[in-house]
């Protein structure tokens, strides 16, 4: 029986193309074996049939079929060189005659030769051209195009598939070849990487890695332990450069996994440094490597030139303690460590020595403490920030620590403009036994505008527990912009000088003696009855004294605004908000300050201020009612140093329970008064040893300055005739609702009580008689 064209099996129909055929003939031989034999005419033409069809497959079939024609050019193009060509024009031949359904067509009739036309140059051109375009023609503009270069649609559509499949080929063989070129790369790199391998070396012996039998940390810390030596081979050439002694070579612990570990904090300096260590640096963040040699070289020589100003007298330090800058250059060179003087600056040098009740070694910690520090020199210190820790020293000590602040020094009075300075500080302990802490300033590194030359302190162990520092200040700083009746004060080192940190640094040595004290001392009255409420009520008086230092100055965190048309010499205000602090009362804050000269010295006004008898005639919010102390706490030698509890006995019902925290402090440099009305019950928990950091305080008071050096008085009878320099402040609380607006009647509400306050002290200090002595 004989099987029409159209009924065959796909895998028996043959194609009479020479590319890949969809059957073969063994399986039309296995499937029909006298098939090809007796029917050949009958075969040809269900060939053909099959071939028209194909020519004429509907749209829809032909996409569906749309991978299996990618698969076969694909290995046609593998297996013919001229594959390009052919699909270049594959979909694209014309046949020319009609197709003829095989059953209305005459079987003796042999069917007419078909003739294939390729596409013409110009119908190629116009499809690539538009295949750039857009790769993906939809029906529409598949038929526009067919019109256009009169083609049928299905040939257009056959053309842009194949040509698909000839750009997707290029891709992948280009692809192919960077692959191939990359895994070459890669395997050539890890060949180098093994190679480099075999023969590693251990960084801490020298023998072999063994990386295989080593853990990961075992061989960061190898790593490390390499790095630290190298370090310190490079410090210890910078050391002995400024020491001029041989450096002991670098002892190789027995214990490798301990010296692994601890690097080269496990053996003690002096053997690594000779008579100048310095352990590795580390924690280096702020100061990027390429400039931690050059502050490492900076701090070595700033404790060179410091410690040997501290030792050295005259010629170089004269009677009252002032630099004698013609000896200095021709010591030091008239370059020093950080250069010449810029210009625009002026030179500020002193020194002073002092014994006060503190170990070495709590001194420099002290120093080396940036919390410490700020708050026993918070007259001096009105910020202070620790930046970068490069080194915290060796053998569980500050010997070698090396670390870099920035701090701001202040001057009690909104007329001084503050002093910031970037610098690094050093502290080494010298062969003799003695401590030395200097800093040096690192304006050439970061543009800092006040150059901090070689300055800090020596510090030399003295019996019984005290210590004897002296203490050395070398500045350049741009001082213009200070006010008239401070030049004096300023240009003679007595605002910032060595005398001023010596003088704060024995009245704060001496407060801590008291607070650490475990009896009460007969001198003391009152109601403290224990150890506890008197160290209480002390520690409220320091964040009181603290809190006022910091919000009388011009320090660039403030805003001070100048009031016009006052009474009073230049009054400055200033307000803050107050929320969620414990340690102050919730609200709006008015700041109010002035300063001004009185012929007077400091120590009569002091005095006159500070004593609670003449309360009354300069203190307005007291109605004139007598003030009496409750309790009395000495802090330091001198008599003016103590804390006082006091009660203001007013004819006002509503001022019955005011109570009033008072300290007064005094050194060479400067005095203080400081005082802040306080609740009772409050009061009651702090004489009680409660915690006193949730009393709400809003401190006022006094600063007192003498107007210039002592013993050198001018012909007139202005600044610095042997007068004071009084800065009045306030801090009032004018709305208790933080997001109220500051009202113009709460200003020159505080501005009349500030201008009133400063006449009543001039009016007070001149009857009591005002010439200076």
């Amino acid at each position: 029986m004989m099987i029409p064209a159209r009924h065959m099996p796909s895998s028996m129909i043959g194609r009479s193309s020479g590319g890949a055929a969809y059957g073969s003939s063994s399986a039309l031989s296995l499937g029909q074996p006298n098939l090809l034999d007796n029917n050949s005419q009958h075969l040809q033409h269900a060939l053909q049939q099959h071939h028209l069809l194909d020519q004429q497959i509907p749209a829809s079939t032909a996409e569906s079929s749309e991978h299996a024609h990618h698969g076969m050019i694909r290995g046609r193009d593998s297996m013919d060189p001229l594959g390009d060509e052919f699909e270049s024009r594959s979909g694209s031949e014309n046949v020319d005659g009609d197709a003829v359904d095989a059953d209305q067509q005459d079987p003796n009739q042999r069917p007419r030769k078909k003739r294939y036309h390729r596409h013409t140059q110009h119908q190629i051109q116009e499809m690539e051209a538009f295949f750039k375009e857009c790769p993906h023609p939809d029906d529409k503009q598949r038929k526009e195009l067919s019109r256009e270069l009169g083609l049928e649609p299905l040939q257009v559509k056959f053309w842009f598939q194949n040509k698909r499949t000839q750009m997707k080929n290029q891709h992948e063989r280009h692809e192919n070849s960077q692959l191939r070129a990359d895994n070459d790369k890669l395997r050539a790199e890890n060949m180098r990487y093994k190679e480099a391998l075999s023969s590693a070396s251990c960084p801490n012996c020298g023998g072999p890695a063994a990386l295989g039998e080593m853990s990961f940390d075992e061989h960061h810390l190898r790593v490390e332990n390499a790095r630290l030596r190298d370090e310190i081979d490079r410090l210890s050439a910078i050391a002995a450069k400024y020491i001029g002694k041989p450096m002991v070579p670098f002892p190789v612990l027995s214990n490798p996994t301990l010296g692994a570990a601890v690097g080269a904090y496990g053996a003690h300096p002096a053997d690594i440094f000779g008579a100048a260590e310095l352990p590795p640096m580390r924690g280096v963040g702020g100061v990027d490597a390429e400039k931690q040699g050059v502050v490492v070289e900076l701090a070595v020589a700033a404790m060179e030139e410091l410690v040997r100003m501290a030792r050295l007298d005259t010629p170089l330090w004269t009677a009252d303690g002032t630099l004698d800058e013609e000896e200095y250059a021709r010591m030091f060179g008239p370059r020093g460590v950080l250069g010449p003087m810029q210009y625009g600056l002026v030179s500020e040098a002193s020194r002073d020595a002092a014994v006060v009740i503190m170990t070495p070694a709590s001194l420099v910690e002290i120093l080396m403490d940036v919390n410490q520090y700020a708050a026993v020199f918070s007259s001096i210190v009105s910020r202070a920030a620790t930046l970068e820790v490069l080194s915290t020293g060796v053998a569980g000590c500050y010997d070698g620590a090396l670390q870099v602040m920035s701090v701001e020094f202040q001057v009690p009075s909104p007329l001084v403009p503050t002093r910031e300075s970037y610098f690094v500080r050093y502290c080494k302990r010298n062969s003799d036994g003695t401590w030395a802490v200097a800093d040096v300033s690192l304006d050439a590194l970061q543009g800092i505008k006040c150059r901090r030359r070689p300055s800090g302190c020596l510090i030399q162990e003295a019996p019984n527990g005290y210590s004897k520092v002296t203490w050395v200040e070398h500045v350049e700083v741009d001082d213009r912009a200070v006010h008239n009746i401070y030049k004096l004060l300023v240009n003679s080192g007595l605002a910032f000088g060595a005398r001023r940190w010596v003088g704060a640094l024995g009245r704060q040595c001496g407060r801590l003696a008291s607070a650490m004290a475990s009896n009460i001392p007969t001198s003391d009255i009152g109601v403290i009855t224990s150890t506890e409420g008197r160290k209480s009520m002390l520690k409220l008086a320091e964040r009181m004294v603290a809190s006022f230092c910091g919000g009388v100055t011009a320090s660039v965190a403030h805003q001070w605004t100048t009031l016009s048309g006052s009474g009073a010499e230049d009054v400055r205000v200033m307000t803050r908000k107050s929320v969620d602090d414990p340690g102050r009362p919730p609200g709006i804050v008015l700041n109010a300050a002035t300063s001004f000269w009185l012929p007077v010295p400091p120590k009569r006004a002091f005095d006159f201020l500070r004593d609670e008898s003449s309360r009354s005639e300069w203190d307005i919010l007291s109605n004139g009612g007598m003030v009496q102390e409750m309790a009395h706490i000495a802090n330091g030698r001198d008599h003016g140093n103590c804390v006082s509890l006091l009660r203001v006995n007013s004819t006002n019902s509503n001022q019955s329970n005011m109570l009033i925290l008072q300290e007064s402090c005094t050194d060479a440099s400067g005095s203080y008064v400081i005082y802040a009305p306080v609740d009772v019950v409050a009061m009651n928990v702090v004489l009680n040893g409660g915690d006193p950091d949730y009393v709400a305080l809003l401190p006022s008071g006094f600063a007192i300055l003498p107007d210039g050096p002592a013993g050198i008085m001018h012909a007139n009878s202005g600044v610095g005739s042997g007068g004071s320099l009084l800065t009045v402040a306030f801090q009032i609380l004018v709305d208790s609702v933080p997001d109220a607006k500051l009202s113009l009647g709460s200003v020159a509400t505080v501005n009349s009580l500030i201008a009133c306050t400063v006449e009543r002290i001039k009016a007070a200090v001149s009857g009591a008689g005002s010439s200076p002595q």
